[in-house]
C-alpha cells in the first residue's frame, strides 16, 4: 500500500454517513488494514497501541483505539471516534481514561 496523506483519498470504498443533516463519507476499512491507516493519519507522538482504551471527550464513552473510524469530509480524511455521529469527536478529542479527570470542563 502506498503511503497515505491526509488530503489524499484512501484506497477503500465508502458509505454515506449523515451527521446533523450533513452527509459525509465513511471509509470501510478492512480490519487487517486499520493499523496501517492509523499510522498514516495519527497526528501525535506516540501513537497508541490498537488495544489501548481512549475516552471520547464529547460523548464521554470509552473505546479501544482499533474501533476508530475515518471519514472523508471535503478534501480531508478525519480520524474519528466510534461515537462520531452521536456527537463524538475527532482524534484531538481522544484521551486516555486515566487523564480524563484532569481535563477542565
Amino acid at each position: 500500500m502506498k503511503p497515505m496523506r491526509g488530503e489524499s483519498r484512501l484506497p477503500f470504498p465508502t458509505k454515506p454517513l449523515v451527521i446533523n443533516g450533513y452527509t459525509v463519507e465513511e471509509y470501510l476499512i478492512p480490519e487487517e488494514k486499520k493499523e496501517l491507516v492509523l499510522k498514516a493519519l495519527y497526528p501525535f507522538i506516540p501513537m497508541p497501541e490498537m488495544d489501548e482504551e481512549r475516552v471520547d471527550l464529547h460523548s464521554g464513552k470509552k473505546f479501544k483505539v482499533r474501533e476508530f473510524r475515518v471519514t472523508r469530509e471535503g478534501p480531508m480524511n478525519c480520524l474519528v471516534s466510534p461515537y462520531y455521529e452521536e456527537g463524538g469527536g475527532t482524534v484531538i478529542d481522544w484521551m486516555p481514561p486515566d487523564e480524563e479527570d484532569d481535563c477542565p470542563e
